[in-house]
């Protein structure tokens, strides 16, 4: 007993670092990871994010984690799409300035060197495809660069380097805690079930374990569910069509019947296949010290408006992870 406590006594005294990984609508659970992890009294020395990631850790560092929380539980599916400003496809899909409007709007401009919370944002330089590690400058410009998603944002331009959403080359970006001086890390992976989800649509037992606390609620709200999406769909449907290219006839596609996927379809699930792969095998190389594994494969890239769902499973995925480690 005494050499339990002795132990826990020593980690406490450990400079503890939070990695969020990428994961795109999934990751508001970091919202419930760290909702857990305040709660247990665990205080985070060092934070380091990757896409989705960096954005709720820019939150958290800036100490606005609330204000980020209380706008993502009030999000549907219109005020999804007011933040979907789809531009003519050069590089990207949508252009990610009214993004940049939100996340200026929670973490208010600061700098990364001038935060509370030491914390470091991921990025990929797409000319050379190097991990680029955001420590200084303009915290929404580092944000930004990070969740840019190839083929869906527009990349960011920065110091002459095109950088895109840096799951592309660390999505749990445990080694970047550890860089910035945590000798013990706690790593957030939002891939680990999305490929095997998608695989089974949501009938298999993982799937069902997954979604049991929302399944009742999911068919009481079947129908009004169905038409929300419907008018989500119609709504970006029609905001495509506004700019009349020829282009963009198969993206307008987006939300069809058509059984053959659409290449918005295409370009998510080749990202969700590399960046899970990607994780798996960088977490065998730069393995965390205490590993969590929200269950929320069966969410979509853009359904941001779940964002219950996903607080609430990172944060009860936290406690349970938590309970069974030695901080318990």
């Amino acid at each position: 007993m005494n050499n339990i406590f002795n132990m826990i006594k020593r980690l406490k005294k450990k400079r503890i670092g939070l990695a969020l990984g990428s994961g795109s609508a999934r990751g508001w659970a970091h919202i419930g990871v760290i909702k857990a992890l305040n709660e247990a009294g665990i205080k985070i020395d060092y934070l380091a994010g990757t896409s989705i990631g960096a954005f709720v850790g820019a939150a958290y560092a800036s100490g606005s984690i609330d204000a980020l929380e209380e706008i993502v539980l009030e999000m549907d599916w219109k005020k999804v799409l007011f933040f979907l400003d789809v531009v003519f496809p050069k590089s990207g899909l949508i252009d990610g300035k009214k993004v940049s409007v939100l996340i200026q709007s929670i973490v208010n401009g600061a700098k990364l060197e001038d935060l509370p919370l030491p914390f470091q944002a991921v990025s990929t330089d797409l000319g050379t495809g190097a991990e680029i590690i955001l420590k200084k400058g303009d915290i929404i410009e580092a944000v930004r660069a990070s969740i840019s998603v190839p083929g869906i944002f527009s990349p960011t331009m920065k110091d002459n380097m095109i950088l895109v959403d840096g799951g592309m080359v660390n999505p749990v970006p445990v080694s970047v805690a550890r860089d910035m001086g945590a000798d013990f890390v706690i790593a957030v992976d939002l891939n680990h079930d999305i490929i095997e989800k998608k695989g089974c649509s949501n009938n298999g037992p993982e799937s069902k374990k997954s979604t049991e606390p929302y399944e009742k609620k999911a068919e009481i709200d079947a129908g009004a569910n169905s038409k929300k999406k419907s008018n989500f769909l119609e709504s970006l449907n029609k905001k495509i069509g506004d700019f009349n290219f020829a282009s963009l006839t198969k993206f307008k596609q987006w939300g069809s019947s058509d059984p053959l996927p659409n290449i918005f379809e295409v370009l998510i699930t080749s990202i969700n296949i590399m960046e899970s792969s990607i994780t798996a095998t960088r977490l065998i190389t730069d393995p965390p010290d205490l590993l969590i594994q929200p269950k929320l494969g069966y969410l979509k890239f853009l359904e941001f408006n779940r964002a219950q769902e996903a607080i609430d499973e990172g944060y009860h995925e936290t406690k349970i992870q938590l309970k069974n480690s030695i901080f318990s």
